[in-house]
């Protein structure tokens, strides 16, 4: 019985090992990622984008960088249009002070690289395969000037938002898949409800998905802009970095900022890079956007949506040939932070071999015992493995087949 005992738990521990592997292996291939994530099933902070609820950031001067409805944390970032990068190092009582980083190369090297591209008329671009992926994760948000009221459950104003950009994408020749599907109620596990909406879109094989949302901030002259002669709200980007697809995910929201901002200059605030996935680890090209807040008007929201789709194709390339490639890009759908995703197997890897021989040792009652059964588990093992036959010496392997 002992001795089975010691079998079973050196067995369950090689299975754990191999379970670990296949999970890395698994979480490579996009076309396999689980449509379930843990993150955000027990959480009790306040959800993103809930009207007046809200947080100012500030600079070391005490001089407004941004303001925004969500949790800020200590290590957040922020990215300006110009490349001023900035960490949060301290939050209390609606506040966050943030530390200048110096400016973000990749974005001043994006800036140059699209200032010095030819913007393509607006016509039928569309030469490259693929398709964009549109949902949103909170679909009561609603525009009070234009809505009445900043939530109407399962069919807020948002959809307008959304359905402004598809249309936009769709007159270019751009296969769009909108996926309405509403996520109510407003809550944290909001994001865990649209995950499942987010994968199905994956099925297809997006070269970009966007999450659809608008900012909780009271204060409508924050995102409030002229540009081109319209009166628009202008849109933040967000980032989460809590998956192994953000140094991705981020040069994805660098470049679309950079692009936007070039076709149309300011169009985009910032970038945003915060606690949370945000399902962005389902693809490499998965963005959040906000666009303008609860106290703008839906149709500035609009034409500021408008304006941000009209460089989506310059972004992702899809002006014909392959896409824009700046300095230090990634192509759209290349998985990275497998570092990550290693440091993930090796905890794995770690916690259950330490176990296995706790549980031996203790078993065993001595180290040299333990020693003695763990080395016959893996003459048990390795006999289990199929062996080649063996190549005699001196003969080539079409000398030995003939002999045989």
């Amino acid at each position: 019985m002992k001795n089975g005992s010691r079998r079973f738990t050196l067995y369950a521990a090689a299975l754990l090992v191999v379970l670990a592997l296949l999970v890395y292996g698994v979480n490579r291939d996009i076309r396999f990622l689980p449509v379930i994530n843990t993150a955000g099933l027990i959480n009790n902070e306040t959800p993103d984008h809930v009207a007046g609820t809200f947080t100012t950031i500030l600079d070391e001067q005490g001089e407004m960088l941004s303001m925004m409805s969500r949790s800020i944390y200590v290590g957040d970032e922020l990215y300006t249009a110009e490349g001023r990068g900035y960490r949060i190092s301290k939050v209390k009582d609606g506040k966050a002070e943030a530390v200048f980083m110096g400016l973000d190369s990749q974005i001043v090297s994006y800036n140059d690289f699209f200032s010095a591209q030819e913007i393509p008329a607006a016509t039928n671009i569309a030469q490259k395969k693929g398709n964009i992926a549109i949902y949103h994760s909170h679909t009561d948000e609603s525009y009070v000037p234009t809505d009445g009221t900043e939530a109407i459950p399962f069919k807020g104003g948002i959809y307008q938002v959304g359905k402004t950009m598809v249309d936009k994408l769709q007159g270019r020749g751009i296969t769009v898949n909108y996926d309405q599907t509403a996520h109510d109620p407003h809550d944290n596990n909001a994001y865990v409800r649209s995950r499942r909406t987010a994968a199905n879109l994956m099925k297809n094989k997006p070269i970009a998905i966007f999450d659809i949302h608008r900012d909780g901030v009271p204060d409508p002259a924050y995102y409030r802009a002229e540009i081109g002669g319209k009166d628009v709200a202008r849109l933040r980007i967000v980032v989460g970095k809590s998956n192994p697809r953000m140094d991705a995910n981020m040069d994805f929201a660098r470049r679309m900022m950079t692009a936007a901002n070039n076709v149309h200059p300011q169009i985009v605030k910032e970038i945003f890079v915060g606690k949370g996935d945000y399902n962005q680890d389902l693809s490499a090209t998965a963005l959040l956007i906000e666009a303008g807040t609860h106290t703008n008007s839906r149709e500035q929201a609009e034409r500021g949506i408008a304006l941000f789709t009209d460089a989506v194709p310059v972004a992702l390339g899809i002006k014909g040939g392959a896409p824009a490639a700046g300095p230090t890009t990634q192509q759209p759908g290349q998985a990275t932070g497998a570092g990550g995703g290693w440091k993930a197997v090796g905890w794995i890897l770690g916690i259950t071999l330490a176990l296995g021989l706790g549980f031996v040792l203790i078993n065993e009652g001595s180290v040299d015992k333990a020693r003695d059964n763990i080395l016959g588990f893996v003459r048990e093992i390795s006999g289990l493995i199929p062996r080649g036959a063996a190549r005699k010496p001196g003969l080539e392997e079409n000398d030995q087949e003939k002999e045989e």
